[in-house]
């Protein structure tokens, strides 16, 4: 076993087989346990939208599409702040590192507010998982608000996790390791929104 797998998670860690860190293996494996799910949904959700003759497109430019697009950009963004505080991490920058945690926390909570004042909006037009105010296919409620929520909670709990994982470097209980680990789950949920952004908001808009 390495030596930043001993201390005190070194009674919990048996060393990894595959040459690399227990705890980054636990993460890939789940990363790609994560990744079928998001395929399955979006999948589906294709094969409902395809099947459905009287689908509906009900995102205006403005302000859905538009909102949706800065949701893009700081989730895109938050990957690059992600990314600085793992290289500042493995610098031994503590101070920088935590700061580009804090920055990416804060991205992240902009991205969950934005869309949860989307979700009022819309609920607030009479969209709900199996009512369509439009008239149109009940279906397009469950597959919005089905795979936003889920991609949602990943954004919300990835929040939480950073959180953690800052205290814990802080303090000396968690490494720069950790660090690095949390930051694949990051980027992960990153990468899944830009399947979401084009498929379930682009092929969505008004027409």
């Amino acid at each position: 076993m390495s030596e930043t797998d001993t201390g005190a998670h070194a009674g919990f860690m048996e060393a990894s087989p595959f040459g690399i860190q227990s705890k980054k293996l636990a993460m890939w494996l789940f990363i790609a346990s994560d990744a079928v799910t998001f395929a399955a949904l979006l999948f589906g959700y294709s094969f409902l939208r395809i099947g459905s003759l009287n689908w509906s497109y009900p995102f205006e430019f403005k302000p859905t599409i538009l909102n949706a697009f800065f949701m893009t950009v700081i989730l895109l963004t938050s990957s690059l702040t992600m990314l600085a505080g793992v290289f500042a991490a493995q610098a031994g920058e503590k101070a920088r590192c935590l700061r580009w945690i804090g920055l990416t926390m804060l991205l992240g909570t902009v991205f969950a507010v934005l869309h949860l004042r989307e979700w009022s909006h819309m609920i607030g037009e009479g969209w709900r998982l199996f009512r369509n105010p439009l008239g149109g296919a009940a279906d397009f409620g469950a597959g919005f608000f089905g795979i936003t929520g889920l991609h949602l909670m990943h954004v919300i709990s990835g929040v939480v996790a950073l959180g953690v994982v800052a205290s814990g470097y802080k303090t000396g209980w968690l490494d720069k390791n950790h660090v690095e680990t949390t930051s694949l789950y990051w980027h992960f949920v990153d990468f899944v929104w830009m399947f979401v952004f084009p498929i379930v908001y682009l092929m969505n808009a008004a027409r």
